[in-house]
């Protein structure tokens, strides 16, 4: 777990064994339901779960109280930020059935109480406000913009988890942050009004 101390600033004022313990018990599960299920072809995990929570270096997530992760796939990044921002509430829109499975097991076995598994299409389900919605690498910005419709606001974040194509996204679009961290570009995006 040294790397991720080397590499990640808050930990430092975080309870770092109960975190690692999670991520331990994650990768182990992991293992189990790809051998499987085929979840994931991620080669080294401890990067993508250091690419999920980077972003709590660089910026503070914790006022943001209702979160959405679209597209939640094996659970990156919501299930390492639920691990953390123990404050907030998370809801996971995956509609795979094999991989709202593996989540429901993640949040029993990790305890996150925090966290709520919804196997389904964001854009099929009844609209709330939220905070914060993140999603990583499932489309592009204006298309996930459009199935947010209903759950944001002028006041609710997008976090996007995006690569070098992320200014090409955002032609058009005002109000956005960029955080680069090497091949990873963490968008901070707000939408003012219905995008046309």
């Amino acid at each position: 777990m040294k790397k991720y101390e080397e590499r990640l600033n808050f930990l430092q004022n975080l309870n770092k064994d109960d975190f690692f313990k999670k991520i331990t018990l994650y990768k182990e599960l992991l293992k189990k339901f790809n051998a499987v299920h085929n979840l994931t072809h991620f080669e080294n995990i401890d990067e993508n779960i250091i690419d999920s929570v980077k972003i709590l270096d660089l910026y503070d997530l914790n006022n943001m109280k209702k979160i959405i992760d679209v597209g939640s796939g094996a659970g990156f990044p919501a299930v390492f930020l639920a691990c953390i921002l123990q404050d907030s509430d998370f809801f996971l829109f995956e509609p795979s059935a094999k991989k709202t499975s593996f989540l429901r097991v993640i949040k029993t076995e990790l305890n996150l109480i925090n966290v709520s598994i919804i196997k389904e299409k964001l854009q099929n389900y009844p609209p709330f406000k939220v905070d914060l919605i993140i999603s990583r690498a499932l489309m592009d910005i204006k298309p996930l913009v459009e199935i947010s419709n209903g759950f944001y606001d002028e006041k609710t974040s997008f976090l996007l988890y995006k690569g070098s194509g992320v200014y090409d996204e955002l032609q058009g679009l005002k109000d956005y942050q960029i955080f680069n961290q090497g091949f990873r570009n963490y968008c901070l995006l707000k939408i003012k009004e219905k995008l046309c």
